[in-house]
């Protein structure tokens, strides 16, 4: 790997090899069969991978505390303590066939970075913190990246101790159970600045052959579900005029917002269908109600609300075509993030320094950031990820891809630690 900044006169270059093997180590921990990882929040497994993480920070001389969500924040004393900490960080919950670098790699790639200044015995100007926050995925307790909102005053800490799992378990009494005692208050410690390294998720990076993803904010997101009912008929004697056919409208309406987000140049507009419920499903009947889940983005909030008029305009030309009712609820929003500029350009700075082939990009896939961004200025870096493949056994980044936004993560939280006051 080209050698880097140099601070006191040591080149800070992180260890790919301990950085993969630790990787490695992690996915030990609640391994599926077809080598994936299962570690859903606040399980056993998930505070299994905790404690190992816990293990290697503790023999770096760090201490660690728990905020009230279970957010666990991983402190490296630097020379100006009294100076708010640059932080890093992601999740080590998973989904329940979820892979091995999905929030991972974010914590653990902080993990190499602070070996690495222990390696170097260099203190930062700023203390630093490894951030690993509770429950990302929502796989478990919906909705997603719960805790880091909870963190950003995003969501009441009394509502989010209250949400349960499918079981009828809530997130306060797993708390309790894995005896996860908060030091700190909501909102502690306050941060200098967050950086949180990922896996693009998606194919941009492994299609263009660019190392870095400079992620320069979150697209927007808006989620429906929306019911249709038409009227169930037999099969066989209604003919196609006197239908009213739930599944047809249904059809016309996922072909239409397709063919809207294909005619974007820009490739920024995203529709997604994802669940679809059929009422009292049988082969030879109309299909005469059923549940449809949509999900918008866009990373202009303006092109995002002319999106959701669309969607709302071919709603209504289905009940005219189909003969069909809908209703429609909106269940979550999250607006266009835009990240801190000179988080960004450290990140950039860091890449081009390392001589890594890099874009800027936005994610389209909510993180923690998201809701960091709006107490503390804030940038990700993404790596590629073979086929664009996550939220999936078969997810992969190699060990030099993983090495080079681990590098990068590196310098650049380095360069953020030891600005000027």
């Amino acid at each position: 790997m080209t050698t880097g900044v140099s601070l006191h006169g040591k080149a800070l270059d992180i260890d790919d090899e301990r950085l993969w093997d630790s990787l490695m180590a992690m996915a030990e921990i609640g391994p599926t069969a077809g080598g994936g990882s299962c570690r859903l929040a606040l399980t056993d497994e998930d505070d299994a991978g905790r404690r190992l993480l816990l293990e290697w920070c503790e023999a770096l001389g760090c201490r660690w505390r728990l905020d009230p969500i279970g957010n666990l924040f991983i402190r490296r004393e630097g020379r100006r303590n009294d100076l708010p900490p640059v932080a890093m960080g992601s999740h080590l919950d998973t989904q329940p066939l979820g892979g091995r670098f999905d929030g991972i790699l974010g914590v653990l790639g902080g993990l190499e970075v602070l070996r690495t200044l222990a390696d170097a015995g260099v203190v930062t100007e700023r203390p630093l913190e490894l951030v690993v926050w509770t429950n990302e995925e929502g796989s478990r307790f919906a909705p997603a990246m719960v805790a880091s909102g909870t963190y950003a005053g995003v969501f009441k800490l009394d509502d989010t101790l209250a949400i349960a799992d499918s079981a009828g378990v809530t997130m306060g009494q797993e708390l309790e159970r894995l005896n996860y005692r908060a030091e700190l208050e909501v909102g502690e410690p306050g941060l200098d600045s967050y950086f949180e390294l990922h896996i693009e998720q998606g194919p941009v990076l492994e299609e263009c052959e660019e190392a870095i993803g400079v992620v320069s904010g979150v697209q927007g997101m808006r989620w429906f579900d929306l019911t249709i009912k038409g009227q169930n008929s037999h099969a066989g004697p209604t003919p196609m005029a006197y239908r009213h056919d739930a599944l047809a409208a249904a059809a016309r309406l996922i072909d239409r917002l397709y063919a809207h987000a294909l005619e974007d140049s820009s490739g920024a507009t995203r529709v997604t269908f994802g669940q679809l419920d059929i009422s009292s499903a049988s082969r030879n009947v109309v299909p005469g109600e059923l549940c449809l889940s949509v999900d918008l983005r866009h990373g202009d909030e303006a092109q995002l609300d002319a999106l959701q008029q669309r969607f709302e305009q071919e709603v209504v030309s289905i009940e005219e075509a189909f003969g069909v009712s809908t209703q429609c609820q909106r269940i979550w929003a999250s607006p266009v993030v835009s990240f801190d500029d000179a988080c960004i350009d450290a990140v950039e700075a860091a890449a081009r320094q390392r001589q890594l082939p890099h874009r800027r990009m936005m994610s389209g896939a909510g993180h923690d950031a998201v809701y960091v961004a709006r107490v503390a200025p804030t940038a990700m870096i993404f790596v590629p990820c073979r086929d664009g493949i996550s939220h999936n056994e078969a997810e992969y980044s190699s060990p030099e891809q993983c090495g080079q936004g681990t590098q990068v993560l590196c310098d650049a939280v380095i360069a953020h630690a030891n600005r000027p006051s």
